[in-house]
């Protein structure tokens, strides 16, 4: 199994946190779980294996272009056969751009980006698949997202203030009072709401909560600190909301995610 990260051309930098490439050359079968990371991602499967997502009560296929909406809970999937997997991860607001729909819309399931996208995603995967030099195909999936952000510049305002609404609430641990932060972009609590959920999926709280949970993912895989530090340290009142929050992201609790493996995760740590 090999995870490569790639940095985005200066241009894509504002809107792009990073590209990966995912290679495993096994036949093994293995099930993992993805956690809420509070970023949306395009993914174009590139090998010959298959990737499963559950949706209700059971698995669907993923299919060969992937769009995986914000997820607000744990996503369990399952991988068979050797895979190749070259993805795009936006940064929380930045999703928007490329899209027409509300992002709420694609919460929590793994959409067929070409159902959405059409002809433009489709071509690019086929160009993908014939492209065997990563640096050739990053290339072309960034004139892919340029040709994208030069159609929507109409929605750069809303986005630049969800920007900033952002980088409030990163500021400050506890900035997640809809009220105090509408006061501050000058806007009603109602229109931040509606503003903040149709451009990144989530709400301003619920973010706040992402934001402090993948933190103390962070924190947990240094491993030099007890539970009840790094419950303070990502801005928890006590341990006890630690350990909740914690587990609905991940459906397990701290020392047992500690105990067992989450390749996928760990990945992007």
């Amino acid at each position: 199994m090999e995870f490569r990260h790639f940095t985005p051309s200066a241009g894509l930098q504002p809107f792009v946190k990073g590209y990966f490439l995912f290679e495993s050359f096994s036949n093994t079968e293995f099930e993992d779980t993805v956690f809420p990371s509070g970023d949306m991602e395009m993914i174009f499967n590139l090998g010959d294996g298959a990737w499963e997502s559950a949706f209700e009560n059971s698995y669907l296929k993923n299919p060969p272009t992937e769009l995986w909406g914000q997820l607000t809970k744990p996503l369990p999937i399952k991988s068979k056969g050797p895979q190749c997997m070259l993805g795009i991860r936006f940064l929380t607001h930045s999703a928007a751009y490329f899209f027409n729909d509300d992002i709420g819309l694609f919460n929590d399931r793994v959409y067929d980006l070409s159902d959405i996208m059409g002809a433009p995603a489709k071509n690019l995967h086929a160009r993908l698949l014939e492209t065997k030099q990563t640096a050739d195909r990053i290339t072309l999936v960034e004139k892919f997202l340029q040709e994208r952000l030069s159609r929507n510049n109409r929605k750069a305002p809303g986005i630049n203030k969800v920007a900033s609404i952002l980088t409030s609430i990163k500021k400050n641990a506890e900035a997640d009072n809809v009220l105090r932060i509408a006061r501050m972009h000058n806007i009603t609590p109602r229109y931040l709401q509606k503003l903040f959920y149709s451009h990144t999926g989530l709400s301003p709280k619920s973010y706040n909560k992402i934001n402090r949970f993948q933190l103390s993912l962070q924190l947990i895989a240094k491993n030099n600190q007890p539970f009840t530090s790094i419950a303070y340290d990502c801005g928890y009142f006590d341990q006890s909301h630690f350990i909740r929050d914690f587990k609905s992201f991940t459906g397990v609790t701290p020392s047992a995610y500690v105990e067992n493996k989450f390749p996928v995760n760990q990945l992007f740590l």
